[in-house]
């Protein structure tokens, strides 16, 4: 009998009008929309609205940000630590999708994006000009905006993205669950994740990306106009922003289009070399002995100071400054915590999670630490100097910044032209990608959905941003990342609690219970000749892979063939020594089930022995078969071939059961 579930999931797939989960897209994008029709009819109440909000959540959930991001930096340096950072993301067997160089360089460019352009050189001048507390323009003011700056862009912020990205990356690839914001709550409320509570966890996602994403591009094109005025005397005003925000969003619609390789492959790539080249061009050309020193005593200062900047609240002293920076910060790392954790778990399958965290909260923080570092302490010495008055243009204009600076320099043209290039290429790759994600958790984890859908989702993006540059600008971008986050901060503590709890039940040897009474999965009934066999037998390697070949492969075809029958959609693939068998279920995941052939060292029954070279090393191979669903690879040598199918087919049923498909 066929999978009415798989049915509208083939049948969705097969269509090229529209392939989503209704009720987190049409929400959400109904959502979006709403705001933004809004938001530009009515512009001039939209901002009252925005400045009320900001001031009632700094002075009612300062607290709980602080808290809560506070919390998410602990548990990642606990899990770090513990017993569970030798877990891996995914089997045990499993190795890293890529070498240590080439994931080193994805995380950098994760590091990478529209924020450190605008505020290189606006924060650590703005916080030496206008400091929370004291006066500013002195030596200490200089030392301290440093050290707000790293706070903003340290370990906090990659604690946040290091949760869900942590989280998505061992529930998927170890747990078998799909990719998705509500997969983290299974071991809270089990199979309730593919109800409305799991709905609602994916459309506050979407909608805090939404607004994170917007908040990014909205800076951008403050970036863009200040430079397209400073190089081309093209005015600074609202009308003039939201034709850049048409214009380069029309951009990330091509590259959209273009699609991934084509599109933001190229302008990833692109952004890297102007990243780096205007980096090392400001290093070398500035006061290049005292930013190195600078970047060492910067990071001291950080690390000596991390426990009492994390906790000040200004409680004795209130002031606007920690909504305008701090908890904008927190708002804008969460609510962007769905893109860069969904891209740094796909990339880390295979990684232990101490060696995930501990890469995560390295090479990207070091980078940044490394930007603010040489932009911002060479914007506060050449104002120092008396060279440019960059702290008074801070306080009056603050994405001009970056280009007084740059003019103080040799090459301003080129520079200042490279900048805003940058900034344009980030902007681009930003709405692309946040677009990708967005269609991602709408469209339930479809592998090829239609591309007017992440068009749908980028030209969102620009039309919120516009929209808030109408409702207030600066301050409507502040506002709408703390309060878009504040509903995904609370999702993020349960998620913690979640992730915490499935590494708890591995640890004590017990698994995420697929299963129940009726379904629960059964091992093959071996004869005793069989189970003796798999213990003192010991095959070649060309035995496993004639078994795989000859027991395994008709086995596998056999089930496959008969879902075909039924209307599923079964894909097999084989490699030198594997053999794997996948079965698309739509929004509700992919199942798996796979036999590889795997080697171990020969036992000795010598009293003593001296080592082995590695390279005379006797070994003996073993048929190892393991599937989505958690459980841990098991051997199957000498299995027959019903045998083989029974095994499999306990496994789907788990699946099955798991998801509600039974």
């Amino acid at each position: 009998m066929s999978d009415p579930v798989l049915k509208e999931a083939d049948s969705l797939e097969n269509s090229a009008r529209i392939q989503v989960n209704p009720p987190v897209f049409f929400i959400s994008a109904g959502l979006i929309l709403l705001f933004a029709i809004m938001g530009a009819v009515f512009a001039a109440p939209a901002a009252v609205i925005f400045s009320r909000v900001q001031a009632f959540i700094v002075a009612d959930f300062g607290w709980f940000y602080v808290a809560a991001v506070t919390g998410f930096l602990v548990f990642v340096v606990y899990l770090m630590f513990s017993a569970h950072g030798d877990v891996k993301l995914g089997p045990d067997e499993s190795e890293p999708d890529y070498s240590y160089i080439s994931w080193f360089a994805m995380l950098f460019s994760a590091g990478m994006g529209i924020g450190l352009v605008f505020f290189g050189v606006a924060e650590p001048i703005q916080h030496y000009a206008a400091p929370p507390i004291g006066e500013g323009g002195t030596f200490e003011a200089a030392r301290q905006a440093m050290v707000l700056t790293f706070l903003h862009w340290g370990l906090h912020a990659w604690a946040i993205y290091i949760v869900v990205g942590l989280a998505l990356a061992y529930f998927s690839f170890r747990r078998g669950l799909p990719l998705a914001l509500r997969s983290p709550l299974y071991p809270l409320i089990g199979r309730r994740i593919y109800g409305p509570i799991g709905h609602a966890v994916d459309i506050f996602a979407v909608i805090g990306t939404m607004f994170g994403v917007a908040t990014s591009l909205g800076l951008g094109v403050l970036q863009v106009n200040a430079g397209f005025d400073y190089l081309f005397g093209i005015p600074v005003s609202v009308n003039t922003q939201l034709l850049l925000i048409a214009a380069i969003t029309a951009i990330a619609t091509m590259s959209v289009f273009l699609g991934l390789d084509r599109g933001v492959k190229r302008l990833s790539e692109l952004n890297i070399i102007l990243a780096v080249t205007l980096l090392c061009f400001v290093m070398f050309v500035g006061p290049t002995i005292f930013l190195l020193d600078a970047y060492l005593q910067n990071i001291g200062a950080y690390l000596d100071s991390l426990v009492q900047r994390t906790f000040r609240l200004y409680a004795y002293e209130p002031n606007p400054w920690l909504g305008d920076w701090t908890l904008f910060y927190w708002g804008w790392w969460i609510a962007w915590s769905p893109f860069v954790g969904m891209f740094i778990a796909r990339i880390s399958r295979g990684r232990t999670i101490r060696e995930f965290i501990s890469g995560v909260l390295l090479v990207p923080v070091l980078f940044s630490f490394l930007w603010m570092t040489v932009f911002g302490n060479t914007a506060i010495a050449l104002d120092m100097n008396g060279v440019a008055p960059i702290a008074e243009t801070a306080l009056t204009n603050l994405p001009v910044a970056l280009f007084e600076t740059l003019a103080a320099l040799p090459l301003t043209t080129v520079t200042s032209f490279i900048a805003t290039l940058l900034v344009i290429t980030f902007f681009v790759t930003s709405a692309d990608s946040g677009a990708l994600v967005m269609d991602t958790i709408t469209s339930g984890a479809a592998e090829n959905p239609p591309v007017w859908q992440r068009i749908f989702w980028a030209v969102c993006a620009g039309a919120i941003a516009g929209v808030l540059l109408l409702a207030g600008g600066l301050q409507a971008l502040q506002t709408a990342a703390i309060a878009s986050a504040l509903p995904f901060a609370v999702i993020m503590i349960f998620i913690c609690f979640g992730l915490l709890r499935a590494l708890q039940m591995e640890k004590e040897g017990s698994t995420i219970d697929f299963s129940s009474a009726e379904t629960a999965a059964t091992d093959p009934v071996l004869s005793w000749q069989q189970r003796l066999a798999s213990l003192i037998q010991h095959f070649s390697a060309d035995q496993i892979a004639s078994f795989i070949d000859t027991t395994a492969r008709p086995a596998v075809e056999a089930v496959a063939g008969q879902m075909r029958q039924s209307g599923f959609s079964p894909e097999i693939t084989e490699g030198a020594d594997r053999l794997d068998l996948r079965i698309p279920h739509g929004e509700r995941g992919e199942f798996y089930y796979t036999i590889r052939s795997r080697s171990f060292l020969s036992p000795s029954f010598r009293w003593l022995e001296r080592p082995r070279p590695t390279d005379g090393e006797q070994r003996h191979f073993r048929a190892m078969a393991h599937s989505s669903e958690g459980d841990q690879p098991h051997d199957v040598s000498g299995f027959t071939q019903d045998q083989i199918i029974n095994d499999l087919l306990n496994r789907y049923a788990r699946f099955r059961h798991a998801r509600r498909l039974t």
